[in-house]
């Protein structure tokens, strides 16, 4: 299930031009199956209306302490007793002061003092001009409400609506939906650290010609994704791919397979899990031309040598931490037909626990798939379901697997 399903969120607007993020933050929530009521400073609606906050969330929102739709004229406590968290998006330098001085004189700031401080987590989006961010009353305060309980998400770098350029912008609305999972994701990889290969390698012909495949890397990204929310420290060995970094993930940008067994082989003697996602090319031409190869007009392409990559997975698996039970290794298998048989064959070629088949046709640049999970004691199917919801599934069936994450 989506970590976000059924969740009841307090979205919380203070006063701030990243308010207008609020609005698709709050699409998203919703989308995510969670239910989300908007409550909003008297800045706030300087900046934009309740009328579209209710028409995104289906729900009247709040504006005043002094509501008088709840039966007990007591919105703060009603609102914040239901809530399975409250999150402060966008979270001005004002409204973390009032909450520094634990002041009640409107209904956010209020709520947030009423809420039940071992029940309903309070987390904070922060938005305000850079200066602003790096003052020293505002780090003093940043680390006041983080010691008082709250979960400070941090901010984004980039253009700010003064026309400035640095820290303190709002993280984007996809970007909090990432923390907010991870936050109600069940910590299973607490501890792990986890390496990843994702996406196609591509292997030069010429300046502009070379052997690839139509890996899209989702899959390896919605792996590192959902390894990161379940508590893992996660380092993404990407080959070339268009898709944005996750939140919290460290990522490494190879081209070659070479180049990824390389990254790997830097990379692996800190893991404790190494998934191999990446779809390798198995092949390389032997030379690659300094300059593009030009046609001839004889209709035939020049005679081209293949040599064979490295097998990654397979030189990983080999090593002395992953013969010892100190590093898990997962393999991906590709295949086009008669996938339990060929999966079955590879994971015992590769000397691995877990091998995950796919049919790679039917998969490949979609944002859904279906695995086949194979190990000692048999094969179980995932059926097709996005690939953020498998990954999720994978995660939890590989935490299931693996040894317990060694003391730090």
């Amino acid at each position: 299930m989506n970590a976000l399903a059924g969740k009841h969120i307090v979205l919380g607007l203070s006063g701030g031009v990243a308010c207008y993020k609020s609005a698709e933050l709050a699409r998203l929530l919703v989308k995510a199956g969670a239910t989300v009521q908007v409550v909003m400073t008297e800045a706030a609606a300087q900046f934009i209306t309740p009328v579209t906050m209710q028409a995104l969330t289906g729900r009247s929102v709040y504006t005043s302490q002094w509501d008088a739709r709840e039966g007990n004229n007591m919105a703060h406590i009603n609102l914040s007793r239901a809530a399975d968290a409250i999150l402060i998006a966008p979270c001005s330098a004002d409204f973390i002061a009032r909450l520094v001085q634990g002041r009640a004189d409107e209904l956010l700031s209020l709520l947030c003092l009423a809420r039940p401080l071992q029940q309903v987590p309070l987390l904070l989006a922060p938005a305000m001009n850079r200066e602003m961010w790096a003052h020293p009353a505002t780090q003093r305060n940043l680390a006041q409400v983080a010691q008082d309980g709250a979960r400070v998400l941090g901010v984004g770098c980039g253009e700010q609506a003064c026309g400035e350029t640095g820290d303190g912008r709002m993280l984007e609305p996809g970007e909090i939906m990432e923390e907010l999972a991870a936050f109600f994701t069940p910590q299973r990889l607490a501890g792990q650290r986890v390496l990843i290969t994702a996406g196609p390698t591509f292997e030069a012909i010429d300046p502009v010609r070379g052997i690839t495949n139509l890996s899209s890397g989702k899959m390896g990204f919605a792996i590192a994704r959902a390894a990161r929310a379940a508590g893992a420290e996660v380092t993404l060995v990407a080959g070339p791919v268009h898709l944005p970094t996750p939140r919290g993930v460290r990522r490494i940008d190879v081209r070659s397979a070479r180049n990824m067994l390389a990254a790997v082989e830097g990379q692996a003697p800190e893991a404790t899990i190494f998934i191999a996602t990446a779809a390798v090319a198995d092949w390389r031409p032997a030379h690659s031309a300094e300059h593009k190869i030009k046609k001839d007009g004889s209709g035939m392409p020049p005679p081209l040598a293949f040599v064979e990559n490295p097998d990654i997975l397979a030189q990983v698996a080999a090593s002395e931490r992953a013969r010892a039970g100190a590093l898990y290794c997962v393999g991906f298998a590709a295949e086009s037909e008669h996938l339990l048989a060929h999966a079955s064959a590879k994971r015992v070629r590769k000397g691995v626990p877990l091998l995950v088949g796919n049919i790679g046709p039917a998969t490949f640049g979609q944002d859904d798939n279906a695995l086949l999970l194979i190990d000692d004691q048999g094969h179980r199917e995932l059926p097709r379901a996005s690939k953020d919801e498998l990954a999720r599934q994978l995660v939890a069936e590989i935490a299931a697997r693996c040894p317990p994450a060694p003391p730090r």
